[in-house]
């Protein structure tokens, strides 16, 4: 029987992007039917790969060099729902590898539940968005897409806390910011499923980011530790840049995030040494 691990490794080294999702949804329904039956298939230990395999298309160009189109075009839609594909398919990466890399750390079962659930819905999302960009009469990997959207996962590979702050409270708390304006282009243009798609990603991913303030703070609480301390700490090492307003407080809160963790991080101060981070 394969283990947990050893499904994520398998999830991750798939390369087409349908074939990822539905290999990942697959090993999601068999997690939750072992579980369900009183059983629970291993978690296990693998060695996941440092990059997932990736399809030959979309062309991974440096941010700079990603080519801006205007929402309000039919053109311009097709390229925002592009990068919202991408960007679903490097989440069902982020939470299987979360789920394979970090097995070496004792945590309850629950923690593998809520990566599982997660995975398969972004696994779902993925879908979503695809038939989406097909119904346009386009396709994942029709345009180019941006390269730096797997840093966060390799600056964090060695450490389980600095991946929970980055990914799902930094990188996935600002889909709550910016999805409803993203709704908001689709209802103008009248397009039903995109709008669908785009809903259901938005109410999920409340869920996800609430993962990862969960178990952030259940870590943060098994060591004695500040979490907003930490939590500061650790983004300020890792994130590229400063967090930028205008933030969804309310969606922030009902994932866990209050105001005086993210509000702080726009100030632009001094990068946290690897030396500090190590020491929290």
């Amino acid at each position: 029987m394969l283990s947990l691990a050893e499904r994520a490794v398998q999830v991750l080294q798939t390369a087409d992007g349908r074939a990822k999702a539905a290999l990942g949804r697959a090993h999601a329904a068999d997690w939750f039917a072992a579980r369900a039956a009183g059983t629970r298939l291993p978690v296990g230990h693998a060695a996941p790969p440092l990059r997932p395999a990736r399809p030959e298309k979309p062309d991974l160009l440096d941010p700079r060099d990603v080519p801006r189109r205007r929402p309000g075009s039919a053109q311009g839609r097709i390229a925002l729902l592009h990068a919202v594909a991408h960007i679903e398919l490097n989440a069902v990466d982020l939470h299987w590898d979360i789920i394979a890399r970090f097995t070496h750390q004792p945590m309850p079962l629950g923690f593998y539940d809520d990566w599982v659930k997660a995975a398969d819905e972004e696994a779902k999302h993925f879908n979503l968005v695809s038939d989406c960009l097909e119904a346009l009469g386009s396709h994942y990997g029709a345009l180019p897409a941006h390269a730096g959207m797997w840093r966060a996962a390799e600056d964090t590979a060695d450490d389980f806390m600095g991946r929970l702050a980055v990914v799902p409270m930094v990188l996935e708390a600002r889909g709550l910011d910016v999805t409803p304006g993203m709704i908001e282009v689709f209802r103008k243009a009248g397009d039903t499923g995109a709008i669908a798609a785009l809903e259901t990603i938005y109410a999920e991913e409340v869920g996800h980011v609430a993962y990862g303030s969960k178990w952030f703070n259940w870590l943060c609480g098994r060591d004695g530790s500040d979490p907003k301390e930490v939590f500061h700490r650790l983004v300020r090492h890792y994130f590229h840049g400063t967090l930028k307003p205008p933030f969804n407080e309310e969606k922030r809160a009902e994932a866990g995030l209050p105001p005086d963790f993210y509000w702080p991080l726009t100030e632009d101060l001094p990068k946290v040494t690897a030396e500090e981070t190590s020491s929290l």
